[in-house]
């Protein structure tokens, strides 16, 4: 190993070329121009790409390659490698402009560790280019080392290894050993030596998904040699191997003839983190001649020594599944599957061993990183996991409504945790009663809105959502498999707390008002329907019901979807701290408004009235603009006839004589005409033609009523600034909210007058107020709509003296 303080490229290839005197890297001289090269293109392909990525962070433009971009002809010429590098690097980050900034899918930071994988990458191809005896000598060492170390760091001894890139291949390999260990004619009959004693592989309920499957697809077997062994239910864990069942199934099966041969056991389950009874397991492989083995991310807890007992029993499996490259943060590194087992001929049958020197290249990536790290270096990453899972645990223990889940509070390297149903009705105020028959479906939603946000709020923390069977949605913690490549720190640790303490309050106050907010909504049943959306994590879901009667169905949804657009784009546009959507992606109801987490100190009657008010005053603008063009129709064909009446009664008033282009122009100098056709103007508000005369007098027009001046209810501006909130409602704010709830629904929530007569005195003195400020307004546009008329009368006079001089100039 290199000292400390030593630059990268001194870990490298000096660091390789002295790990033993005797060491066969030596007479190979492996550090020579060629190796020194494949060390700079890799710096170089490196920073490159590094480099690139910061500049994206940096918000650089970069450039724009399309997949339709990528087939096309190889150049005659080639390109260097600076230039294929590039592309490289801009095929990695072609998609990122459609993706969150922020999105987990991004290429995690690679560490010096990171770098000796992929220099053992580069080195393998290399070396295989070495003549046989070499690299079978070189291969041979890397294997060797490789196998040692790891016998030693995870109490595995005298263990041999195969190196794999599939972390199933390796089960798959000891599955074949083991047929070919107790069917001794297995090599010459092949499977036909099955038929006479049927296999049986068991594995846990809890096991990966699939991984029976696998098994007997790649096996050849049926699916009826795959037994599935329940967990217990009612004494010990829930994610734990029921043994007495196993012990139960395995006597039914010998006594049918069959031949148990394999136990899948579990250090740590794929979804909860939990260790079966490796001990008592153990002891039942032994009475039944089973081969034991064992995988899990516990697993990496035997470099600790002071591990507990169920995962020290791994130790004693007949082989096991290591997956070094999660624990430590090394990228493209392979599986390991540690076995026992004497006869190398039956392991080369299965596949463990290789007499092909290159496929034990495998093994480099693996060897450069481990003798990067060292001892202290792995027991020192595996060590802060645990420290950072039991930091979490002790941290959510003071957390009222999160519920934890582990298996053993001192070590356990996984935490399972979720928002729970018990505390979050007690703390909202409510009462278990409230939550509907859905309750569990409610909290499952509400735990997957809580891991989303987590994620995304410390994406550095690794928490991820898991589903399980009883628990329901829980967000796991598992340090082991995350830490390592995001560089989860303390810090990290904290501010998840945070988030959580920021988060649940919210969740708590939701969950509470959901059955107020489905009260609220039934009693504006002639214009909201309340939709039960269990899946949703919010305070609930309304569509607005439109009055729609002589409609047909198509008409009647594109209406509706008008009027909910429409009502979405207002309700987004309040001030205010609620989340409006028109829901998930795949959603089951169309047409519908979501409501999203809320406070508190939410006002759920004003929330409903808005939504009712604003989906009202929507249908009536809606149908006042179908009406009005209606009304416009109608009004341009009326006045086409008024038109051809007044030029008939023009030309009967006038006479023939007039018409007559010099005739008309004399007697219109002599004896002008007074014509008595009079104007027509098109009043909106009624829907009809009336005569211009009125425009002329202006007591008349100022007291006539006009369309513009009663404004529409669309006009008074809805609760803006402080919306919702019932805590910091003032009398102003609820007064005006209560006017607009009124003129949009009369019945219910009318403002109530006070009981004391004391209490109503500054109220009547601000609404006197406000009468007095309405009247002077009143007053001042009836001022400058009687100036604008006079305006406008004296301009029509202007225009009709000058056409008269025209006229009668033109006569001349």
């Amino acid at each position: 190993m290199s000292p400390d303080g030593q630059t990268e490229r001194e870990l490298t290839l000096p660091g390789v070329a002295c790990s033993s005197p005797a060491d066969p890297l030596g007479t190979l001289s492996m550090v020579d121009s060629t190796l020194a090269q494949v060390e700079k293109h890799l710096s170089e392909a490196m920073k490159i790409l590094e480099d690139g990525r910061s500049g994206l962070d940096a918000g650089t433009e970069k450039p724009r390659f399309s997949r339709s971009s990528i087939p096309g002809p190889l150049q005659g010429d080639g390109q260097d490698v600076s230039t294929i590098l590039h592309q490289v690097h801009n095929l990695i980050n072609e998609d990122e402009e459609e993706e969150d900034k922020h999105s987990q899918h991004r290429m995690q930071n690679v560490g010096e560790q990171g770098h000796m994988a992929l220099l053992g990458h580069s080195l393998a191809a290399y070396i295989s280019v070495l003549d046989r005896e070499r690299l079978r000598k070189l291969t041979t060492r890397i294997v060797s080392d490789t196998t040692l170390w790891l016998c030693k760091l995870f109490r595995y001894e005298n263990a041999s290894a195969c190196f794999h890139e599939d972390d199933r291949e390796g089960l798959v390999k000891v599955c074949r050993l083991v047929i070919n260990a107790r069917y001794e004619e297995y090599a010459c009959e092949g499977y036909a030596v099955l038929s006479s004693r049927q296999p049986v592989i068991y594995q846990s309920a809890s096991c990966r998904p699939g991984l029976g499957q696998h098994l007997c697809s790649q096996l050849g077997l049926p699916l009826s040699s795959l037994c599935t062994v329940p967990c217990n239910t009612v004494f010990g864990s829930q994610h734990q191997m029921d043994v007495a069942l196993l012990e139960k199934l395995m006597k039914e099966d010998v006594e049918a003839g069959k031949l148990p041969l394999l136990l899948i056991a579990n250090a740590g389950t794929p979804g909860a983190g939990h260790t079966d009874k490796l001990g008592r397991l153990r002891e039942l492989c032994d009475q039944y001649s089973l081969w034991l083995h064992v995988e899990g991310v516990n697993l990496a807890t035997l470099a600790l020594g002071q591990g507990n007992s169920v995962v020290m029993a791994a130790s004693r499996s007949d082989s096991l599944t290591l997956t070094p490259g999660q624990w430590l943060g090394l990228p493209a590194v392979t599986a390991v599957t540690l076995y026992r087992h004497e006869d190398p001929a039956l392991s080369l049958a299965a596949g463990l061993t290789s007499s092909q020197p290159v496929e034990k290249l495998r093994a480099l990536p693996l060897w450069l990183s481990l003798q990067h790290l060292g001892h202290n270096g792995i027991i020192q990453k595996i060590t802060h996991a645990t420290t950072l899972s039991q930091q979490l645990l002790q941290k959510l223990k003071s957390l009222s409504s999160i519920k934890t889940s582990v298996e053993d509070e001192l070590s356990s390297p996984v935490v399972l945790f979720r928002f729970s149903q018990e505390t979050s009705a007690a703390s909202s105020g409510g009462s278990v009663e409230t939550f509907c028959a859905g309750e569990k479906e409610l909290l499952d939603a509400f735990n997957r809105w809580l891991g989303e946000r987590l994620a995304q709020l410390v994406p550095a923390s690794g928490v991820d959502v898991v589903e399980l069977e009883d628990e329901g949605t829980c967000l796991r913690f598992s340090p082991l498999l995350t830490a390592a490549v995001l560089g989860t720190q303390p810090d990290d640790v904290d501010d998840l707390v945070e988030k959580l303490i920021e988060l649940v309050p919210v969740m708590n106050s939701t969950v509470g008002l959901r059955a107020d907010f489905r009260e609220e909504t039934h009693r504006h049943s002639h214009s909201l329907s309340y939709i039960e959306d269990l899946s949703w994590p919010g305070l609930g879901v309304v569509r607005y019901e439109p009055q729609a009667e002589g409609m047909d169905e198509s008409r009647k949804k594109q209406e509706l979807q008008k009027i909910h657009t429409e009502l979405l784009k207002k309700l987004q546009e309040l001030d205010t701290d609620i989340v409006f959507s028109a829901g998930p992606e795949f959603r089951t109801e169309e047409d519908c408004v979501f409501v999203g987490m809320v406070g508190e100190d939410v006002d759920v009657p004003e929330l409903v009235d808005t939504i009712t008010s604003l989906g009202r005053e929507i249908e009536e603008s809606g149908r006042l603009l179908e009406n009005m063009t209606e009304v416009v129709r109608k009004g341009i064909l009326e006045a086409e006839q008024q038109l051809q009446q007044a030029s008939m009664d023009k030309l009967m008033e006038e006479g023939l004589l007039r018409q007559i282009p010099v005739v008309g122009s004399m007697l219109n100098w002599f004896s002008p005409v007074q014509s008595s056709v009079k104007g027509r103007a098109f009043n909106l508000a009624a829907g009809s033609l009336d005569s211009t005369d009125m425009m002329y007098v202006t007591k008349a027009q100022a007291g006539r009523p006009s369309f513009q001046d009663t404004p529409p209810s669309s006009s008074k501006k809805p609760p803006g600034q402080r919306l919702f909130r019932r805590s910091g409602t003032s009398p102003d704010s609820a007064s005006e909210s209560g006017s607009i709830n009124h003129t949009e629904d009369p019945t219910p929530h009318t403002p109530a007058e006070p009981a004391e007569p004391d209490s109503a005195r500054p109220t009547d003195s601000s609404v006197s107020l406000e009468e007095e400020q309405q009247e002077e307004e009143q007053q001042q546009q009836e001022q400058q709509q009687e100036e604008q008329q006079e305006e406008q009368q004296e301009e029509q006079e202007e225009e009709q003296q000058e056409e008269q001089e025209e006229e009668q100039q033109s006569s001349r």
